[in-house]
């Protein structure tokens, strides 16, 4: 805790943000301390967003949601762990200008802007998203569709998935925190979950870790998905080449895609629409430069 402390300290003096030195400390030592109590190690501290705009960030590997201080404070059953939990990330609304939760697959990340003053009353109000991961998935369609994927570089789709995750967490954050200031972010934000959830839905996880745990460079995949959301996932692309312009004018601390990422997440993307439209599946091993760059138009 006195490592995250100094460590927070040190980065805003970096960055030229002296003035959120104080928050900043209270608040990451009231996080680090709530991931070692009720948290799952590993433990990773972070600070995202910009300059103008930074965030802290204290990942931990538990997928249980944070209890928010007037949901401790509101439990007559609660015992004082409890309300000692609660209390501290009362702290943490007092020192930040947006703070909350973000819950992932394999854990889940608390964050806060710092403010440049310690509140009066009870702060602002923490946001906990990302729950609908795990609600139950919709009913599948009749109209559905069959996607071959063929030979897909297995480290270039982990690299995409790991890109992505870090956008996603990045556009809905500072949405969440800074909407005035970035209005674009909010509708982002709304188009990243949609369409990521298609694409997770149709996908899964199984076909992709067995590859890995083979060993193997490629694999194929057979995702079967709605026709119309497969037929939609050319906006993917577009998305992800307005994210790229974000993070080049420095609205992201994520990095812009390099143009080998670039191709192959057009081509994988752009699989789905040609095969949706009744085309037969085009391989990567099978695209040259010159069909590449015609995908990326």
């Amino acid at each position: 805790m006195q490592d995250a402390r100094h460590w927070v300290s040190d980065l805003c003096g970096d960055i030229g943000r002296t003035d959120l030195v104080e928050c900043a400390q209270l608040a990451v030592s009231e996080l680090v301390t709530n991931a070692l109590l009720h948290g799952e190690p590993p433990i990773s501290v972070r600070v995202r967003g910009t300059v103008e705009h930074p965030r802290v960030e204290v990942r931990d590997s538990s997928v249980e949601a944070p209890i928010l201080p007037t949901e401790a404070l509101d439990r007559p059953e609660t015992d004082d762990l409890l309300l000692t939990f609660g209390r501290g990330l009362s702290i943490v609304a007092r020192c930040s200008d947006a703070w909350g939760a973000e819950i992932e697959d394999d854990g889940k990340v608390v964050w806060f802007a710092p403010a440049d003053d310690f509140a009066d009353g009870d702060g602002v109000p923490g946001v906990i998203t990302g729950t609908d991961r795990h609600q139950q998935r919709p009913a599948p369609t009749r109209d559905r569709v069959r996607i071959e994927i063929r030979d897909v570089p297995l480290a270039l789709y982990v690299g995409f998935q790991h890109h992505f995750r870090e956008l996603r967490r990045e556009v809905r954050l500072l949405s969440l925190a800074h909407e005035s200031d970035y209005p674009l972010a909010k509708d982002l934000s709304d188009l990243f979950s949609t369409l990521d959830r298609q694409l997770r839905d149709g996908i899964g996880v199984e076909q992709i870790d067995v590859a890995l745990q083979q060993g193997l460079e490629t694999t194929d995949l057979v995702v079967h998905m709605p026709r119309a959301h497969a037929s939609t996932l050319s906006r993917f692309v577009q998305l992800l080449d307005l994210a790229d312009d974000f993070c080049r004018e420095e609205r992201l601390l994520s990095l812009a895609r390099t143009p080998d990422q670039r191709r192959f997440q057009t081509w994988f993307l752009t699989e789905f629409v040609r095969q949706a439209g009744g085309e037969p599946p085009l391989s990567w091993h099978a695209t040259s430069p010159a069909t590449q760059n015609e995908l990326l138009g």
